[in-house]
C-alpha cells in the first residue's frame, strides 16, 4: 500500500542567523528564524511523512512553546518523523522537494544535501531530488525576507514492494 504527503514550511530570514538547509550550513549574511535552527527543508519534508500517515504536522510532534526544542538540529526531528512512520510499517520510496529562495545560490549544496537525508531515512540519495527556484524578486522571498520549502514524499507499507 502506497501513502503519499504533501510537506511546505516557511522561515523569516535575518541578519546573525546561521542559514542551515537540507542538514547543511550554508553560508550567507542572512539565516532562518525559528525555534529550531528553522531549516526549512527538513521541516517540509517531516510534514511530507507525517501527512502521508495522517499523523499531523511537526507543530503538533515538536511544538515552538516546548523549551526541549529550542535550537533543536533539524535532522533530529527528521530522525523522529522517520522513527514514527517505520513503527506504522512504512518505508519512503522518494522525495521531491522544491527550495524557493532569492539568494544564496543553493544548488551547489544539494549533493550534500540529498547525502545527509539520506543517511538519515535509510533511502538512496537517487531517490531525493531538491530544486531550488527564486521568485523573481516578487513577494517576501523576492525581497530576501524569508524563504519556503514544498516536499512530497512517497512512502510504502514494507512488504509490498
Amino acid at each position: 500500500m502506497y501513502r503519499i504527503g504533501f510537506g511546505i514550511d516557511f522561515h523569516q530570514l535575518a541578519e546573525g542567523r546561521e542559514l542551515v538547509i537540507g542538514g547543511i550550513k550554508i553560508p550567507h549574511h542572512k539565516g532562518s528564524v525559528g525555534h529550531s535552527d528553522a531549516d526549512v527543508l527538513l521541516h517540509a519534508i517531516c510534514d511530507g511523512m507525517l501527512g502521508a500517515l495522517s499523523l499531523g504536522d511537526i507543530g503538533m510532534h515538536f511544538p515552538n512553546t516546548d523549551p526541549a526544542y529550542k535550537d533543536i538540529d533539524s535532522k533530529i526531528l527528521l530522525q523522529k518523523c522517520f522513527g514514527l512512520i517505520r513503527e506504522r510499517g512504512y518505508s519512503i520510496v522518494n522525495i521531491d522537494s522544491s527550495l524557493c529562495l532569492e539568494a544564496p545560490k543553493i544548488m551547489k549544496y544539494s549533493l550534500q544535501m540529498r547525502e545527509t537525508i539520506a543517511f538519515i531515512l535509510h533511502i538512496g540519495q537517487e531517490d531525493i531530488s531538491i530544486k531550488a527556484t527564486t521568485t523573481e524578486t516578487m513577494g517576501f522571498v523576492g525581497r530576501e525576507e524569508g524563504l519556503v520549502a514544498y516536499a512530497t514524499v512517497l512512502l510504502v507499507k514494507n512488504g509490498d514492494q
